[in-house]
């Protein structure tokens, strides 16, 4: 049976199920360093403020029934004004996530495509992100490349510079 799903705009009822989203998400990829009690209500704070009007942040949800499945989220990252015909702001997508077993099912298409309409909309001059090596197939499908011209400095206590993708467990 196929997965029934709607992708809507996340929204101030959805914080305690966002929290518990990113949690898991989070965890998956390293050691707790934080209860998760304590990680709910300071997300959920930090997530209200986001959600308000002219934050700069977007976010979208999967649901399945009742439930949230997956979630992605775009801050709208301001250029400086410029004299000529460029597009004024980047998109930066961040916490895309779908719980295990939905995956495989067209949720995490159905979570970029909302963003990335949303983002080409808003006029957008380039989204960017730091993929996993498990989701760099996903974002290539939707047109992702390796940039030419960006370039990055990650400042991370206790990084190594000597890993392929430093910056792959400091994932959002």
């Amino acid at each position: 049976m196929a997965l029934m799903i709607a992708i809507r705009r996340a929204s101030d009822t959805d914080i305690p199920a966002l929290a518990r989203l990113r949690y898991e998400f989070r965890a998956s990829l390293s050691t707790v360093m934080e209860d998760e009690r304590e990680f709910h209500e300071r997300f959920g704070g930090w997530l209200r403020v986001r959600l308000g009007a002219g934050s700069g942040w977007a976010g979208w949800v999967a649901e399945s029934g009742e439930e949230l499945i997956g979630t992605v989220w775009i801050e709208s990252i301001p250029k400086m004004p410029n004299p000529v015909a460029e597009p004024e702001a980047h998109g930066y997508l961040t916490n895309f996530y779908v719980v295990p077993r939905a995956r495989g099912a067209g949720v995490g298409t159905a979570l970029m495509t909302a963003a990335l309409d949303w983002c080409e909309a808003q006029g957008m001059h380039a989204v960017i992100l730091w993929p996993t090596t498990r989701t760099r197939r996903l974002y290539e499908r939707h047109g992702f490349t390796r940039p030419v011209a960006l370039m990055e400095r990650v400042i991370v206590h206790g990084h190594d510079p000597g890993r392929e993708n430093p910056t792959e467990e400091w994932l959002e």
